[in-house]
């Protein structure tokens, strides 16, 4: 009897085996799930991305107040007849006149020499 009892068992743990622990087990059945569960977090951040980007690729091709825009902070243009200013800040200038020599030449070198304008450039002679 005792016998039969421990080949039933042994039987039992056999058939359980792959259950749980095989190819298509619970323990891969739930790395998939959590695997799953994270694509899906990057699938959403994607597509929230994909969404941003096709308003901004619709506004660029429907108006110009975004070309415009862009044009304006990265590259710096103004349009005809405004003025630009530039407001710096109080301690950014302090910085620069407590530093010795040319803003972002080492300490010694020598100051760059003046470039003469293109009305007083001498011509070499004949």
């Amino acid at each position: 009897m005792r016998l039969l009892t421990l080949i039933i068992a042994l039987l039992l743990v056999a058939i359980q085996y792959p259950l749980w622990l095989g190819k298509g087990g619970w323990m891969r059945t739930w790395e998939l799930e959590r695997l799953l569960a994270a694509q899906h977090e990057v699938n959403a951040k994607l597509e929230t991305r994909n969404i941003a980007l096709d308003a901004e690729v619709r506004d660029l091709k429907s108006g110009t107040d975004a070309i415009e825009e862009r044009a304006r902070f990265e590259l710096g243009m103004i349009r005809e007849g405004e003025a630009f200013v530039q407001i710096v800040d109080a301690s950014s200038v302090n910085a620069q006149a407590a530093a010795p020599g040319v803003a972002g030449a080492p300490a010694g070198a020598p100051a760059p020499a003046a470039r003469p304008s293109a009305g007083s450039q001498q011509r070499p002679s004949r």
